[in-house]
């Protein structure tokens, strides 16, 4: 990657996770929605709902990453402790959020904006809200960690209005070759000298098994093109040296 791209981290909160109750739906999407705009994710952390390892956690990458994002445990019951340990990991009170709390108030029926919904607009004193169009509850900005809902759909509003004001670096694109019937372990030696040419650029192998045959699809990821048109023009090289046609693109799915 270019030096010029910050890098970004993401802790997803959850017991359900954990458990195997949720499957995750929020990494694929951050992670190329980061890319577009230069920032390249480097680490995910999947981590319960246990306020010293949040704490812990929080204040770890924080101080690894220029962004730490986390989907999870910012909703209405017992279990979301979320903004409660980001405040405790700045040090800073939580407390009710001036102008999250009236939005709040004001969207629901007298009497109903309960204690529990009340821990929705309760946030680290300081923090800068994440709109989003699908909830009245907003997320927060802190430092450089940002805390968004878990459920996809309110995760990606809130992203889709936090990513134009993000500074990102050079776009981070990908090209990719694949090839059927020629294993992994025939080409590895070849790639691993491709890689080592190209030291700049993201080589990833990955073996793919199909009703038409199996085989293995090489992807390269950076933000100089160039490069990367030579390292696919290799790797193309390397799949035609052992009798096989390389394909552009990935296989499909």
């Amino acid at each position: 990657m270019a030096a010029g791209n910050p890098t970004a981290c993401l802790l997803v909160i959850g017991n359900e996770v954990l458990s195997g109750r949720t499957q995750d739906a929020n990494i694929k999407f951050l992670a190329t929605g980061l890319a577009q705009i230069g920032i390249p994710l480097r680490e995910v952390r999947v981590i319960p709902d246990v306020a010293e390892t949040i704490i812990k956690t929080v204040n770890e990458t924080r101080a690894m990453f220029d962004y730490v994002f986390t989907t999870g445990g910012i909703g209405p019951t017992h279990d979301d402790i979320t903004s409660a340990c980001v405040a405790a990991a700045f040090g800073v009170p939580w407390e009710p959020h001036p102008e999250a709390w009236t939005r709040m108030e004001r969207s629901y029926k007298p009497g109903d904006f309960n204690a529990a919904r009340q821990r929705m607009a309760t946030m680290p004193r300081g923090a800068t809200l994440i709109d989003n169009a699908m909830s009245v509850a907003p997320g927060f900005q802190i430092g450089n960690v940002y805390v968004m809902a878990g459920v996809p759909r309110v995760m990606q509003s809130m992203f889709e209005w936090l990513s134009p004001r993000l500074h990102g670096g050079p776009q981070i694109v990908q090209r990719a070759a694949h090839v059927i019937g020629l294993p992994e372990g025939v080409i590895a030696e070849g790639l691993g000298q491709i890689q080592a040419r190209y030291p700049h650029i993201d080589i990833g192998s990955y073996p793919f098994y199909r009703s038409n045959g199996n085989g293995v699809a090489i992807v390269a990821k950076g933000t100089d093109l160039v490069a990367m048109d030579a390292v696919i023009a290799d790797v193309t090289a390397l799949i035609e040296g052992f009798g096989r046609v390389a394909v552009a693109g990935e296989p499909e799915s």
